[in-house]
């Protein structure tokens, strides 16, 4: 299983912008493209109560109270049980699913992202959870680099950031240089 796609599932949850069931469809691209027609305004409810919960646990994690995010998680594997079956279609083709046959695609999408997120902070620790630094933004992250010092969500945000404060900094020597 690959637990780093599923921990971007959560990450994707956390960062959708759950408005309206088009904005539920969208999550779902690439390997859960087929999910999108599947999803109805119960299971949008049920994403936003989810997306709420795993953003508390960005929230502690990024805040050093490790306890309360293993304490979060634990309550949601326990909301969105992992029930792990092999599925394929021949003998080369073998993969593992996180939920049994005929699951929702809520459960199947919940229970992955939940179980992912919870791996990698068994792997990594709560320290690499992370929510963006550009005020303007606040997506959340997985920090994957190599001395867990990420602070941005993406390059864009850091890069804007980054300008802003350029400029303030610009705009501050301005005004203290007598005219």
């Amino acid at each position: 299983m690959n637990f780093d796609a599923y921990a971007r599932t959560a990450i994707d949850l956390v960062n959708a912008g759950l408005d309206d069931l088009a904005g539920l469809r969208a999550l779902f691209s690439g390997e859960q493209a087929y999910m999108r027609d599947h999803v109805t305004e119960k299971d949008l409810a049920l994403f936003r109560r989810a997306q709420r919960r795993l953003r508390e646990v960005f929230e502690f994690g990024t805040s050093g109270r490790d306890g309360e995010a293993v304490r979060e998680l634990n309550g949601l594997l326990e909301a969105y049980p992992v029930q792990p079956r092999i599925s394929g279609h021949d003998a080369s083709d073998w993969h593992m699913h996180v939920t049994s046959r005929g699951a929702t695609v809520s459960a199947e999408y919940l229970a992955g992202a939940v179980w992912g997120l919870s791996v990698w902070l068994c792997e990594y620790g709560s320290a690499r959870f992370g929510i963006c630094a550009d005020e303007r933004c606040g997506n959340v992250y997985l920090d994957t680099s190599s001395n867990n010092c990420r602070r941005f969500c993406s390059e864009r945000c850091a890069t804007r950031s980054h300008v802003a404060a350029h400029r303030a900094r610009k705009r501050a020597a301005e005004n203290l240089t007598p005219a």
